[in-house]
């Protein structure tokens, strides 16, 4: 079989099914790093044998199967006694015995599993968001407003205590969720945030991550009838309506403001309205089915300028009372500068960008967006550049770069 082919049906496996193999073999090899090594070690077998002797009928079931071997020989060697009846036999080709369903379980799996109580909740998300999800400790770092070494020390010690506590990784029953729904909520909707706006990098849009993000969703509220976990899947489905507007054919940004509304997917935000009515009229919603009702009031509006701000700005009232925070706080101000105008959006802004969004690039953004709303062009370019030198995602930059020129 020639070399391109084989690689390329290993980058096919590695795009859509790497994440719920290393969840797996995780549960198989009780070890992070160690299911991280072995993966590794499958993908380097791979690229040697596939193009010898063929792609396997199931590639991901080669895979898993050799890593699981490599990573039984690997305890071996540690000294491991190993009870397993098929691992104490010599490592002997992969069989094609992998369940497609059992796998994608995997995932959701090891969520809850770092999801644990006996860990912090940020050492949970962040050791999530790092070894279920495979973002970046770098974009972790951006998204908690913490320096990347801090995130990265968080994650070891949560995979040390992992290890030391014995915690099982398993799916606890369905009527043990709650104290660990909270987490995986917000776990889950960062890997979606991750997708729909990258932190970093070239692409702006990771449709993988935001797929992987409704699909762990849409799970969970299989299994349990929570209505922030249906508030939590509204405002994805929402969000993911208004994707065929959000770049242009070259691929750069476009604003909330100069999104083409008739390229919305009408059904799909239709769908998530409905799942945000039901969540409210539960009277038990949260900060996910709040923010649904945000994206939904703009998803509803004919335009831009018909939006309903006053109502959008008493949603974030109610979001800031439950979940107080910078961001939400920065959001409120947008809304309210369309309101009562940009002084108003800006004396708003100030104390947040004197404190906790001091380092936030989006902050300086929107306050440079309102000075330029005022015709204070000097005071709109020093926020501008200043939004530009934090800024990491490329067509994010770009797009400053533009408003910059224009001024």
């Amino acid at each position: 079989m020639p070399a391109a082919e084989a690689q390329q049906a290993l980058l096919e496996v590695l795009k859509s099914d790497s994440r719920s193999l290393f969840a797996r073999l995780v549960r198989a090899l009780g070890d992070f790093d160690l299911a991280e090594d072995a993966l590794q070690d499958a993908v380097h077998a791979a690229t040697t044998q596939w193009p010898a002797g063929g792609v396997p009928p199931n590639p991901r079931a080669w895979l898993y199967q050799t890593a699981r071997f490599k990573g039984i020989d690997a305890l071996r060697k540690r000294g491991h006694t190993i009870h397993d009846d098929e691992a104490l036999g010599q490592v002997q080709a992969p069989q094609e015995t992998t369940e497609p369903e059992e796998i994608e379980d995997e995932l959701l799996r090891l969520i809850f599993t770092c999801c644990h109580p006996t860990l912090s909740p940020e050492a949970q998300i962040a050791l999530t968001l790092r070894e279920v999800c495979g973002l970046r400790t770098e974009d972790i770092a951006e998204a908690f407003l913490i320096p990347a070494p801090t995130m990265a020390q968080r994650i070891v010690r949560a995979k040390a205590k992992i290890r030391e506590a014995g915690i099982p990784f398993e799916c606890p029953p369905p009527a043990e969720f709650g104290e660990r729904l909270g987490s995986v909520l917000k776990t889950i909707y960062l890997v979606f945030s991750e997708g729909y706006f990258s932190s970093s990098g070239t692409k702006a849009v990771q449709v993988d991550l935001i797929e992987e993000a409704l699909h762990l969703t849409r799970q969970l509220a299989s299994l349990v009838r929570e209505p922030e976990v249906l508030g939590l899947l509204a405002l994805m489905i929402i969000h993911k309506a208004r994707l065929p507007a959000r770049l242009d054919p070259d691929g750069e940004l476009v604003l909330l403001e100069h999104q083409d509304r008739s390229l919305w997917d009408r059904a799909a935000i239709e769908v998530g309205s409905q799942h945000v009515l039901t969540a409210l009229r539960s009277q038990r919603y949260g900060p996910y089915t709040l923010q649904a009702a945000i994206a939904a009031v703009h998803a509803e509006s004919p335009s831009y300028e018909e939006t309903d701000w006053t109502e959008i700005v008493g949603l974030y009232d109610a979001l800031l009372r439950v979940e107080p925070s910078p961001v939400v706080a920065l959001n409120r101000a947008v809304a309210v500068s369309m309101v009562d105008g940009p002084e108003a959006g800006l004396a708003l802004i100030k104390p947040l960008m004197e404190g906790a969004l001091s380092n936030f690039h989006l902050g300086y953004l929107v306050q440079a967006e309102l000075y330029q709303r005022m015709g204070e062009v000097g005071l709109a370019q020093v926020s501008y550049e200043a939004a530009l030198a934090q800024a990491k995602l490329e067509p994010e930059r770009r797009q400053i770069q533009m408003r910059l020129a224009d001024l």
